[in-house]
């Protein structure tokens, strides 16, 4: 890659093909999508492919390798990581750990973080508290939070959007927690392991109001049988308010109502994350003498 070359990254689709029809069938946006949307706004004329992971013929294209990309993105997955047994669970953790030991930086959200610590030795169970949906409220920096270049530019307190049933219960040598809420212990983690290192968040970045919405219409059978609506109508209109919020930001009652401030709406602060990613590690990396 030639000096001050544009970056090039790899999206890892964690989802298996059929939850990737599924998407289709009930109208969700697919997260690699909503990354490479996000991506091609935060570094204009950077290159990115995409890999559907959980699928076992799926392999990179030809010619290319671990060592051709800046940067990894791992989406999240509705597979469940300590499911060792699934070849489409190990796979993904396998190739995990051969990026940490390649030293190319990665990211991830959800499933992201989860593999972030696996793939390094660490440990994921189902949340006793159950699944956090929607929006993960009053998510707080830790000590490192507060220094740390991954969340450079964020509040000091923060919501942000989320979908899950599992969490990270033990981290794994050469971690950092750098964001908690009450729900759910490591909302945000720096892995070092190897030669590498690999930011992310339980939380959503890539999303915004209307991606959830759709998400939340897609799981109205089980946020109704958990007890989190009396019934699918309710979570159709729940999921219509974030629509014409999505429509209308300044809409100060569907603001009030959803409890939604600008941590939600404002794409600079909920995409920080992603970005400083990008400035911090990729970049340095796509323009080192060592990547020429």
């Amino acid at each position: 890659m030639a000096k001050n070359s544009n970056p090039v990254f790899c999206i890892l689709n964690g989802y298996p093909k059929a939850s990737r029809e599924n998407f289709d069938r009930q109208n969700v946006g697919h997260p690699h999508h909503l990354y490479k949307e996000a991506l091609l706004r935060l570094a204009p004329g950077c290159r990115v492919d995409v890999l559907f992971i959980a699928d076992p013929e799926t392999s990179f294209p030809e010619g290319a390798s671990i060592g051709a990309y800046d940067g990894f993105i791992w989406t999240g997955s509705d597979l469940t990581i300590y499911h060792l047994d699934d070849v489409r669970v190990t796979r993904q953790i396998e190739l995990a750990r051969a990026i940490f030991r390649a030293g190319v930086p990665s990211f991830g959200s959800c499933w992201g973080i989860q593999m972030a610590a696996v793939a390094a030795g660490g440990e994921v169970k189902k949340n006793p508290k159950g699944r956090e949906w929607g929006i993960a409220r009053d998510i707080r920096l830790t000590e490192a939070g507060r220094s740390s270049p991954l969340l450079k530019g964020k509040p000091e307190k923060f919501d942000g959007f989320i979908m899950h049933l599992d969490e990270v219960t033990r981290l794994p040598a050469g971690a950092s927690l750098l964001a908690t809420n009450a729900h759910t212990y490591v909302q945000a983690l720096e892995v070092r392991h190897g030669k590498g290192v690999f930011w992310a968040t339980q939380y959503h970045p890539e999303y915004n109001l209307l991606e959830m919405a759709r998400l939340i219409a897609a799981r109205a059978e089980p946020l109704v049988r958990e007890g989190f609506f009396p019934e699918p109508g309710a979570v159709k209109a729940h999921a219509e308010k974030m629509r014409a919020l999505h429509q209308n930001p300044q809409a100060q009652a569907l603001r009030e109502e959803l409890k939604v401030g600008e941590d939600i709406l404002s794409a600079e602060i909920r995409e920080r994350e992603l970005k400083n990613w990008i400035e911090q590690l990729v970049l340095n990396r796509a323009n080192s003498p060592a990547s020429t």
